[in-house]
């Protein structure tokens, strides 16, 4: 599996089937089982998703990289917690605590 962590700056747009736009900072991106899959924070969460990161899918479609949603469960499942592993390894809790 290929790991990469993104800067806190690193935003997207993405247009979703209704033409509305929406920014997303990328938190990480990983590979697992031959996809790439975007974990994305909404830049300005509607009330109630604060907490929550999007999971993404990377597909190819006319030579263009399309982010998709990941509707098989156990696909889901497996990738968030490959996600959620990766990025609270990233954690450096000595820096948050000042020390």
């Amino acid at each position: 599996m290929s790991e990469e962590l993104f800067d806190q700056d690193e935003i997207i747009t993405l247009t979703d089937e209704d033409g509305k736009e929406e920014r997303f900072i990328v938190l990480c991106v990983i590979e697992y089982n031959g996809a790439q899959y975007y974990a994305l924070l909404p830049e300005k969460p509607e009330k109630g998703e604060e907490d929550g990161y999007v999971i993404l899918r990377a597909e190819e479609e006319e030579g263009e990289t399309m982010l998709v949603t990941v509707d098989d469960d156990d696909e889901f499942d497996t990738v968030a917690d490959e996600i959620d592993e990766y990025l609270n390894s990233e954690i450096d809790y000595d820096e948050e605590d000042g020390e």
